[in-house]
């Protein structure tokens, strides 16, 4: 009887030995680092969308005050339009081509909404206006969130890159996740790289 006790007192301590070795050596590190990418991912969507949100409420205000401004307005409206249309296939984190789209879209919306608000800048009454001025004030706060959401899904992209591509993390997804691909991550375009040029 004590024979039997030890052997399966030896089995449980092997056991819990490779255990403790797997859970050690970092084997979740890539389902934890993916799911922080996911988690980061949702988030830019969430302040791209809180932004879509606003915008008609903007161009009715605008609208109101600078009616001959229509080609503005319908360019915000467009570039609405094409960055809320856009169907994101499941998986645009490891699609180049699909992540260049929504990210152009996303970009010629900023521009064109820098548009708009340079147009208040010509209507006084525009500008004074309480629905304009807390509309506006929303917006500086999403595009300030949406600029730290696209930070931290950098870092998090960074850290699940980083963990695919070293030793022991790339060993342990060959082996254990063999699906888990490297994701994309935000650029800047290359007109944003140019030095602007300052004439005098």
């Amino acid at each position: 009887m004590m024979v039997a006790r030890a052997r399966v007192l030896r089995r449980f301590s092997v056991w819990f030995l490779i255990a403790g070795l797997v859970s050690g050596c970092g084997v979740n590190e890539v389902p934890r680092l993916d799911e922080e990418v996911k988690a980061a991912w949702s988030q830019v969507l969430n302040q791209y969308q809180r932004r879509a949100d606003l915008i008609p409420n903007l161009v009715e205000t605008v609208k109101g005050y600078a009616q001959h401004e229509q080609e503005t307005l319908t360019a915000v409206t467009e570039a609405r339009a094409r960055a809320t249309q856009m169907q994101i296939p499941p998986d645009i984190l490891e699609n180049p081509e699909a992540f260049r789209r929504f990210q152009e879209n996303q970009a010629a919306l900023t521009s064109a909404l820098a548009r708009l608000l340079a147009v208040s800048e010509r209507y006084p009454d525009l500008k004074a206006n309480q629905n304009f001025l807390s509309l506006q004030s929303q917006l500086e706060g999403t595009e300030n969130r949406i600029a730290i959401a696209r930070r931290d899904y950098i870092t998090a992209v960074q850290r699940y890159n980083t963990e695919l591509r070293t030793i022991p993390g790339r060993w342990i997804a060959a082996l254990l996740y063999p699906d888990a691909k490297v994701r994309e991550t935000f650029t800047i375009a290359e007109t944003a790289q140019e030095a602007p040029r300052v004439k005098f």
